[in-house]
């Protein structure tokens, strides 16, 4: 997993995404690199690659082009459902992750049954869970397990406004010393917790070292 004493956790390099049987790139040429403490932003409209980007630095998609090297553990990305199987219920995904991540199934379950607050659904098929169900279950499973690096993807629109402030709690306070790569279009959020930020437009990425620069570009994008 690297060397703990290097300051970087990981490292993009010329990053390029095309999708097969198409010819236009979502972005080319990607590079950047993230401390083990750093956060930086993700922002783009709607179809830019955010999302894409996520599930490469996951693992969830191959690139193109380039080379992804992390030197820290990294989360799945939280708000996208697609790593659990179906066909199992709660509880076997996460007993089957515990034993992944060689962690103790009733520490993790513990965990997971107080934060997710899924109850009885934990024992019922996740093929059938809704989208916020399944991102409160990843969530939790993500904060059981404890990772160097959090991977998100608008997960903080998930749930009530308490569920909301409980994952603002955990993620942003009590976990202010990891990593963090973060797609958002809130920009209160992304203001308060991220020091960095990419913009992808038009298969082009940015980096800003100026998170509120790059905050005004991105609402001038929006609006454009």
């Amino acid at each position: 997993m690297g060397n703990p004493a290097d300051p970087i956790g990981l490292r993009v390099e010329n990053l390029s995404k095309t999708y097969h049987g198409t010819t236009r790139s979502l972005f080319e040429g990607l590079s950047f690199d993230l401390a083990r403490s750093g956060r930086i932003a993700i922002l783009g409209r709607n179809g830019q690659g955010k999302s894409t980007l996520i599930k490469m630095l996951g693992g969830i998609l191959p690139p193109t082009d380039g080379r992804i090297r992390w030197g820290m553990s990294s989360s799945w990305p939280i708000g996208f459902g697609g790593g659990f199987q179906g066909s199992l219920t709660g509880l076997d995904n996460i007993r089957f992750l515990a034993r992944i991540y060689d962690r103790n199934f009733k520490d993790v379950l513990a965990r997971v049954d107080d934060f997710a607050e899924l109850g009885p659904a934990l024992k019922v098929p996740v093929k059938i869970y809704s989208s916020g169900m399944r991102a409160r279950l990843a969530f939790g499973l993500s904060l059981a397990i404890e990772f160097d690096c959090y991977l998100i993807d608008e997960v903080t629109a998930v749930g009530d406004a308490r569920f909301q402030r409980k994952c603002s709690e955990e993620l942003f306070q009590a976990r202010a010393d990891r990593a963090l790569i973060m797609a958002s279009h809130d920009m209160n959020i992304i203001g308060q917790h991220c020091d960095r930020a990419l913009i992808i437009e038009s298969g082009k990425a940015k980096i800003f070292t100026d998170i509120h620069e790059a905050i005004d570009i991105y609402t001038w994008l929006r609006a454009a």
